[in-house]
């Protein structure tokens, strides 16, 4: 469901990965680069995050995801003896959980698609998973899948199981483990995520102040984010989400008065836009989202995004589309493929650790021509 014109026309070369968070290369979170797509001027510009500010007006609404980071990683072993990783993703009612079972690789582990329900690995302190059924569940329990509901036994809380026993999830394109504070976010309160809220990293509490005394609203939403398919691109599958009735009342409100919202990563447009109906108006809530945005469900509430880059083929591009046309662009693939041209030419970095991507619609106040163009430093 990726963005038409995009999903086979680029691809991302190795050293654009971001293998280290940006304070291994000796930036702050803050100064990761920031291109800024200017949609209804079919316009880009470069700049770092921590000029945020410059791209945003008073009165305009940013929603931010206040979901934690889990260390979701844990060893496992078969019955003969044989390693495995098992990545906790989502929890589901009755206390099971959503997993992937993975294989040790050569720095990260590697999908492992030969998993059978009934089958049992053992854990760290006599804890032990056992796998129930395939998910999506099709009916048939032989079914090859990488995601699978699971019985998890252990003999403590998830969170302190996991505090001592788990590790972030990482992949291979990150070159060694790396501590679990690198995986907040500064708005993270509600621990839950498999995998950070990654659009939100480079928000500083400094940053945030500097935000809110520009007259600058910043709103908070939920949404637990599972595994991501990163080998695969599945589309997503059905997340918890909560959006409080003072964020849904901020998000009418902003509309009104004719202001932008804009989205900290696509996954507070999931959880606002599930809550918000087919004209316009937005509905506190909580539940299970499997929401997809694309042309045929075009956005209601989000006329605005930060976000990371992503990789060809991702549903996340479809999203960012859509935002691009939200925000007046009247061709949103073109521009979303320019941006991503000028992306790869002046090599921002990809991934959770790498740069953002900041796409709105008009001129901030104040901000002349194009903006600042400077290089600057990976």
């Amino acid at each position: 469901m990726a963005a038409a014109g995009l999903i086979d026309t680029f691809t991302v070369p190795p050293h654009l990965e971001a293998a280290e968070p940006p304070e291994a290369r000796g930036l702050a979170r803050d100064g990761v680069r920031l291109l800024v797509s200017r949609a209804d001027r079919d316009t880009v510009a470069h700049s770092r995050f921590c000029d945020l500010p410059r791209w945003l007006s008073p009165g305009d609404l940013v929603l931010v995801n206040t979901s934690g980071t889990l260390k979701a990683a844990l060893e496992a072993r078969s019955a003969p003896g044989e390693q495995f990783a098992l990545h906790l993703s989502t929890q589901l009612p009755g206390n099971i959980w959503l997993i992937e079972m993975r294989r040790p690789g050569g720095g990260a582990s590697l999908p492992y698609r030969h998993a059978q329900a009934g089958s049992h690995f053992d854990l760290d302190s006599g804890g032990r998973v056992t796998l129930l059924a395939p998910y999506p569940f099709a009916g048939r329990l032989d079914t090859p899948s990488r995601l699978w509901m699971a019985a998890l036994e252990i003999d403590q809380p998830v969170l302190s199981y996991l505090e001592r026993f788990g590790s972030p999830i990482r992949y291979g394109y990150v070159n060694r483990p790396w501590p679990a504070s690198m995986y907040q976010t500064a708005f993270a309160t509600d621990p839950g995520s498999a995998e950070m809220p990654s659009a939100a990293r480079p928000f500083t509490p400094e940053l945030v102040t500097r935000l809110v005394a520009g007259g600058i609203q910043i709103a908070p939403l939920l949404l637990h984010t599972g595994v991501a398919s990163l080998e695969d691109h599945e589309p997503p599958y059905e997340e918890f989400f909560r959006v409080p009735p003072e964020t849904a009342d901020r998000v009418n409100a902003a509309r009104r008065a004719g202001r932008r919202v804009i989205a900290v990563g696509t996954t507070v447009v999931r959880a606002i836009e599930t809550v918000t109906d087919s004209q316009g108006k937005t509905f506190p809530g909580e539940g299970w989202t499997s929401l997809v945005i694309t042309a045929d469900r075009p956005l209601r509430a989000v006329n605005g995004l930060i976000t990371g880059f992503h990789e060809p083929r991702a549903t996340h591009l479809a999203i960012v589309s859509q935002v691009i046309a939200a925000a007046g662009g009247d061709r949103p693939s073109l521009h979303l493929d320019r941006a991503y041209r000028e992306a790869r030419q002046r090599e921002y970095l990809w991934h959770e650790f790498g740069d953002s991507h900041l796409i709105v619609s008009g001129q901030a106040p104040g901000i002349k021509g194009e903006g600042r163009r400077d290089k600057g430093e990976r």
